[in-house]
Order: structure tokens, then sequence, then C-alpha cells
């Protein structure tokens, strides 16, 4: 029987960089079509925002000189010259200091005044007469022309994914559209004889498709479009021909099961019949996941995953996503959350480890214990907020050693 002969995550990371290029392209979408999308080219205001003086609270516009000194004791005394309505220009201005305007919450600053004393801050003595209580200094509670975003500036860099607050900047600016990188098409078969879809009902020794709707999931929140080609038993032949639409299609394939060496295992075989295959990996020194497949076919690439719903979904998370950011140009950083590990917790060296783990809320802060289940199951994996990695060279962690959990999206 042929043996693993295994790479570090950094040596499969590697081939990655060197071994893949894709050109996939922009496209222009709607606002209202581009939640997720990664930005194709860096966005750049035409215009100031925001274009007019605004208040930032409900108050009356002042010239600071007017109520420097101001105090409940000794208030200054102006007088009311009008007030400003909501998304209108000023009617009024002030034509000298002993003048006030009233302004409401986003109002725009009337001409001759340079700040605004909130509405706690003053008494109305008459209808025509306001004590201030409070000085003011030039520019307080004003956001000034452009303060926000200025005319010229970069406000969306190349390669963010756009988030709904993202979409709200644009929408300030004007844009009803914006260009952003073509999704990848990603293939998704399950192999396995013991596999059945998910409406049949399994007879004994046989499962229901799990890793399907877990990478199909990913996928998508990842910005990618997936294309389900279903479940093909462990039959040379009939991979070989759903491999090849998949190929044909797609600009990545995922093959989840049949990725060992046993004597049923089918992906490997398949992936080297084609004409121009390369087969770059065959086991990854991790776990889980050990028995991982990266292969190239008519420069696509072809990745066998484990078919351990556990194990595929960690694989999927290290190294797939790493080829995914790479083809979508995106940037995005997952930043991890720093715990306390709850228990002593052993591994072997030589392998990186990726442990999911719960996360509780204990008195001394956050409190990260990992979740007992063998890699076949996947109810325990579910309840994972996320997972810690275990450096190779570790022989695992102990009880109260700070430790960075990585979240499951």
């Amino acid at each position: 029987m042929e043996l693993f002969k295994v790479m570090s995550v950094e040596q499969v990371k590697e081939i990655l960089e060197k071994s893949f290029n894709y050109s996939l392209g922009m496209e222009e979408v709607s606002l209202e079509e581009a939640y997720g999308r990664i930005v194709g080219e860096s966005i750049i205001s035409k215009t100031d925002v925001p274009n007019f003086r605004r208040s930032t609270v409900d108050g009356y516009a002042v010239n600071s000189k007017a109520v420097a000194g101001a105090s409940e004791s000794m208030p200054s005394i102006l007088t009311l010259k009008g007030e400003v309505l909501m998304g209108q220009e000023p009617k009024v201005q002030l034509d000298s200091q002993e003048q006030c305007i009233y302004v409401p919450t986003g109002g725009m600053i009337p001409e001759g005044s340079d700040s605004v004393v909130m509405i706690e801050y003053t008494e109305k003595l008459d209808e025509d007469t306001i004590l201030i209580n409070k000085p003011s200094a030039n520019g307080e509670k004003v956001v000034q022309v452009g303060e926000d975003i200025a005319a010229g500036e970069v406000v969306i860099n190349k390669g963010s994914r756009l988030r709904a607050y993202e979409l709200g900047v644009l929408s300030s600016l004007g844009f009803s559209k914006v260009s952003v990188f073509k999704k990848p098409k990603i293939g998704v078969i399950s192999t396995g004889d013991e596999i059945v879809g998910v409406e049949e009902i399994p007879k004994k020794g046989q499962v229901r498709d799990i890793n399907t709707y877990i990478l199909y999931s990913s996928i998508l929140r990842d910005g990618c479009k997936p294309i389900n080609y279903g479940v093909v038993r462990d039959n040379y032949h009939q991979l070989q021909n759903t491999m090849t639409a998949a190929i044909e299609e797609c600009d990545i394939v995922l093959v989840s099961g049949g990725s060992s060496v046993g004597t049923k295992d089918q992906t490997m075989k398949v992936i080297q019949s084609f004409k121009d295959a390369e087969i770059f990996v065959h086991g990854i020194s991790i776990k889980p996941g050990k028995p991982t497949i990266l292969g190239k076919v008519n420069g696509k690439a072809v990745f066998g995953l484990p078919g351990h719903p556990l194990s595929c979904s960690i694989v999927y998370e290290i190294i797939v996503k790493a080829l995914i950011d790479k083809i979508i140009n995106s940037d995005e950083k997952q930043y991890p959350v720093n715990c306390t590990f709850g228990v002593n917790y052993h591994k072997s060296k030589g392998r990186e480890e990726y442990l999911p783990v719960i996360i509780k809320e204990e008195e001394g802060g956050l409190l990260a214990e990992p979740i007992f289940s063998k890699s076949g199951l996947i109810t325990g994996f579910s309840k994972a907020y996320g997972y810690i990695k275990i450096e190779k060279n570790l022989e695992g962690l102990r009880e109260g050693e700070k430790v960075a959990v990585y979240k499951f999206f």
C-alpha cells in the first residue's frame, strides 16, 4: 500500500502561491448585489462629505467670541434671529455677535456662526432672548466640510470585502454601482458508497451527505459561486465523468472522500488520468486532515479532501480558503479572540493541529475548552465557536495558557 509523503502547511501554501495563476476579471454590480463582494479597484470620492457645515446637536449656532466666559451665574444674553430647517439652506445669518440661530442635529450651520451650544446649556428668556450658560469654542459641535470624507480621498481599498457599512459609505457618495472581482466557480463533489442524499433514508452502514452542505455554505460565505455535482459512488468511471464536467465548468474542484490510500479510494487515480494532470500534494502534516490531495488539471486546482466532516472543514479553512483569497485578491484579515485555555491537552509533535473549541465567559475573562469529538461526528463540531492552532513543534497546551481562538464563520 502506498504511504503518504506528507508536506507541511507552509509548503502547501507556497505551492498554491507559485503554481496557480487565475485571471477572473471584474464586473460592475449594483449596490444591492454588492454585499460580500471583493472590490476590484480602489474607490475614490468625487465629493466632500459632508458638503456643508452641519451641527452634531440640537442647539444654537453662535459666534464663539460672544459666549466666551459664559456661565450659569453670568450667562451671555443673545437675540434669537430665527431657525434652520432640516434639509434646507439657512434663510437667516448672524449679522452681529449678539445674535444666535436655532439649528437641529444635522442642520446646516448659518453664515456668521462658528460653533453650536447644546440646548441643554441654554435658557429661553422670551421669544426673542436666549441665555447661554456655557462657553463654546470655535468649531465645537460642528462637522466641517469634508471632515468625514474629502474629495479625492481613497475611501475603500482594492481587495476589501464589502460589508453593509461600506455599502452605506458608497451610497452617501452617490455610487449606485461598484466594480468587483468576478466570483470563482467552485465545484463540489462528494464520493463514497456509504454516502446518500439528504432526502434518502440511510440503510445500515450508510450516512447522509454532510460535506456537500458544509463546503457549499463555506464557498458562499467566501464570496464564490458553488456548484453541486452531487454524490458519486466509489466508481472510477463515474467519478472521472463527473470530475471532467466540473473541471470544464469551474475554476476549482473540491472532491470530498476518496483521498486516502485504500483500495477503494479513487480520487488520486482519477486526477492522474487527465492528460496534463500534476499532483503536488498527497498528505499534509495537519490534524485533522492528513489525507489531502492537491492536483492541477487544465491549470485549475483540484482538491481531494478528507471524508470526515471535521477534517474536510479544517482543510477547507486552512488550505482551500488560502487559494480562494489569492484568486479573488482579498486582503481580508482574521483576528483571533484571546482566551485562557481551560484544560491540559496533549498532542503528538510533528503535525500542526487545529483544535475546535467552545468559549465560556468566566469571571476572569474568556475561557476556551476543546470539544472532544471524533472526526466523523458533526454535532460536537457544530457547537464549536472556532479553533486553536497548535504549532507542530509543541506537545500540547497547558491549563491556564493564553491562546488565540479563530472563529468559524
